[in-house]
């Protein structure tokens, strides 16, 4: 091929590549309607009532699946009853809602942010650190980040009575 040929090819090839970008864009666009909706599915499926999410027995999952939930309550100005034997890992981070009210008796689990259990680069470990405590009342939030976010593999654990010493609402 020779030099004229391939200039001539240089417009078309720069509009198939924009017009991959532009799919690329559009799918990662798609996706995250995808887990917005998938997330407020999920919200929905606690309801004990249209008034109140009620949370029991909650393990954790992913920040980004629990930031999508949190917007969903916030949003919603839902009830967060908190009443399960354990809220642990990103389960705690509905403690910072305004309307969120817990059980003298759960047990809330709290670890430091990680990925499928391995530690994260320490700028990646700050910044979700901050991100998980930003939910928590300011005491406990003080504890977190000096002390509950230290430990990866096991959990601190704490009964509701301590967490509601801290500040969160009794139901």
């Amino acid at each position: 091929m020779g030099y004229s040929e391939q200039v001539a090819l240089r417009p078309q090839i720069s509009v198939a590549l924009k017009k991959v970008a532009l799919g690329k864009i559009l799918f990662k666009f798609a996706m995250l309607v995808v887990l917005l909706l998938a997330g407020i599915d999920q919200a929905r499926a606690k309801d004990t009532s249209p008034d109140i999410y009620v949370v029991n027995n909650d393990r954790g999952g992913s920040i980004r699946d629990r930031l999508i939930e949190l917007r969903y309550l916030r949003a919603s100005g839902q009830r967060v009853e908190i009443r399960g034997e354990i809220c642990f890992s990103t389960c705690t981070m509905l403690l910072g809602l305004p309307q969120t009210c817990i059980s003298p008796n759960t047990t809330f689990g709290f670890h430091g942010p990680s990925k499928s259990g391995k530690q994260l680069k320490p700028d990646r470990f700050e910044y979700f650190s901050r991100v998980i405590s930003q939910y928590y009342p300011v005491p406990l939030q003080t504890w977190y980040m000096s002390t509950g976010r230290n430990r990866i593999s096991r959990m601190y654990r704490i009964k509701g009575t301590e967490i509601v010493r801290m500040g969160v609402r009794a139901c």
